[in-house]
């Protein structure tokens, strides 16, 4: 009953922009390590003020040939051993891009987070100064819809999922990040991601997997076909609408959809046929609606004072 279309675009990245809002959350990414701590104070970096102290420097970049990321990253640098509490004890950590650190020689794990990439790399710290690059495999995803026809969609009326691609047919998919923004930028490492856009809250709902390349920007334009419907129960056609209306909306196999209360019922519904029940007082009356992809409207349910009242206990 849902078409679905994706319109794909990859575009060069030098760097990716810094995310807005849902985005924002992927920089507080956990390390997938059992028993790790996920943050501790941040250990300022300092002149070789103390004598045995070893000066490491970390950069990273999107791809292998491509330029440092300047912004956005999130460094943690962690002993490889682990402490009493079965925990690795973080050592060291900063935001922005390349950083360097003033540490005891030695082993360390760091962990580099650009938004929901990321990647881990043991590194060795000696009295000599040293840098170590990191290349993160990660490119950037953004996300923006359309209804049949090219029509524009409201920001505040759309919102994507994005889950862990898996290709085990029945398994489970892993939520990354959860409500996201038309036209927000969401750092991931390279692969495959399945997608859902959701128009509505009601079951406007298109899913793709969708491919993100490393060291690129990937656009993705999702065609919803459903439509923005506003019910109301009048006594008769282009009468104001009656109060204290209870609204359900029922697929044409009887399954509900959706249900609510008061004068005017506002939802958004994939394209199809539907039967509208408006009960008010005593009454029930219903109106048989087919939703055609693209075309907002208002539904008038007359309120036929010949139909008999409700059985009590009816729905």
């Amino acid at each position: 009953m849902i078409a679905r279309k994706f319109l794909l675009v990859a575009v060069g990245l030098v760097a990716l922009p810094a995310a807005a809002s849902a985005q924002d959350r992927g920089d507080r990414l956990h390390i997938d390590m059992p028993g790790l701590s996920t943050y501790a104070p941040a250990q300022a970096t300092s002149p070789l003020a103390t004598a045995g102290l070893g000066r490491i420097t970390l950069a990273a970049q999107l791809v292998g040939d491509g330029a440092e990321i300047t912004r956005g990253l999130v460094w943690r640098v962690f002993d490889t051993e682990a402490g009493p509490d079965g925990k690795l004890k973080l050592v060291a950590s900063a935001k922005g891009g390349t950083q360097s650190f003033d540490l005891m020689p030695g082993q360390y794990l760091v962990h580099a987070s650009y938004g929901r990439a990321g990647a881990t790399k043991r590194v060795s710290v000696g009295s000599d100064a040293k840098r170590e690059a990191f290349v993160l495999d990660a490119g950037g995803l953004k996300l923006n819809a359309e209804n049949s026809g090219g029509l524009r969609i409201p920001g505040n009326k759309l919102s994507f999922s994005v889950y862990q691609g898996d290709d085990k047919p029945g398994a489970e998919r892993a939520l990354i990040l959860p409500d996201i923004s038309p036209d927000t930028v969401i750092r991931l490492n390279a692969g495959t991601y399945h997608v859902v856009s959701t128009y509505g809250n009601v079951n406007a709902v298109v899913r793709s997997d969708i491919k993100v390349e490393a060291g690129k920007l990937t656009e993705a334009t999702v065609e919803h076909r459903a439509a923005e419907l506003t019910m109301k129960l009048v006594r008769e056609a282009g009468g104001e609408a009656i109060a204290d209306t209870s609204w359900s909306v029922l697929t044409n196999s009887g399954d509900p959809v959706r249900e609510s209360v008061g004068a005017y019922a506002s939802m958004v519904l994939a394209e199809g046929d539907y039967t509208i029940v408006a009960k008010n007082r005593d009454h029930i009356y219903q109106r048989d609606f087919t939703v055609e992809a693209g075309r907002n409207e208002e539904v008038e349910v007359i309120a036929d004072e010949n139909v008999p009242p409700a059985v009590e206990g009816a729905d």
